[in-house]
């Protein structure tokens, strides 16, 4: 699952996905990451989910001939307006741009969230890239949503929310319910 500001690393080995990822490369262009609704993510193309994130390759390397490993970073929500699917299996589809989220600075009864955060990235610099924005419930929640051990759908309602303040609360919540480390 990818929320805007988030990065994904990918290992593209399907000539389809090549040719989609050499035209991104080539032109500068995004394309969109959804989650998969049914289906599989190999082989025969998938259902995805309506809402989804743009993401922009950022970085890229050919290990070996006929493997593209590169690292996404997520840019806007958008929704799937009309979808169809290429001989080749990729599909395209026509999407609209869904409005930037409304973001508000991490209250205070949400600041377990922030402090969650800022330990990840002191205790494993690698998973979260810079720029950190602790002060952003936008942030703040996207980077939360992508990392906890959340079910499927339970992430795509969330990146489905407009209004950030309303996602760090709910995640907010999973994270009193869930029993604390005392160590």
């Amino acid at each position: 699952m990818l929320f805007p500001g988030g990065r994904v690393p990918l290992r593209i080995f399907e000539q389809r996905y090549m040719d989609m990822a050499k035209a991104c490369l080539r032109d500068g262009s995004p394309f969109g990451v959804c989650a998969i609704r049914e289906g599989a993510e190999v082989g025969a193309p998938a259902v995805p989910y309506d809402v989804g994130t743009t993401a922009k390759i950022t970085e890229w390397d050919m290990p070996q001939l006929g493997l593209l490993q590169v690292i996404a970073r997520g840019e806007r929500r958008f929704r799937i307006v009309e979808r169809r699917v290429e001989p080749s299996g990729l599909q395209r589809a026509r999407i609209e741009l869904l409005e930037p989220e409304i973001d508000v600075p991490v209250p205070a009864q949400c600041s377990r969230c922030a402090r969650l955060i800022e330990r990840v990235i002191e205790e494993h610099p690698e998973l979260i890239a810079p720029p950190h924005e602790l002060g952003s419930s936008a942030w703040v929640s996207a980077r939360l949503a992508e990392l906890l051990p959340l079910q499927v759908h339970a992430k795509q309602e969330l990146l489905e929310l407009s209004d950030a303040a309303e996602r760090l609360e709910r995640l907010n919540g999973l994270l009193r319910t869930t029993p604390r480390d005392e160590s």
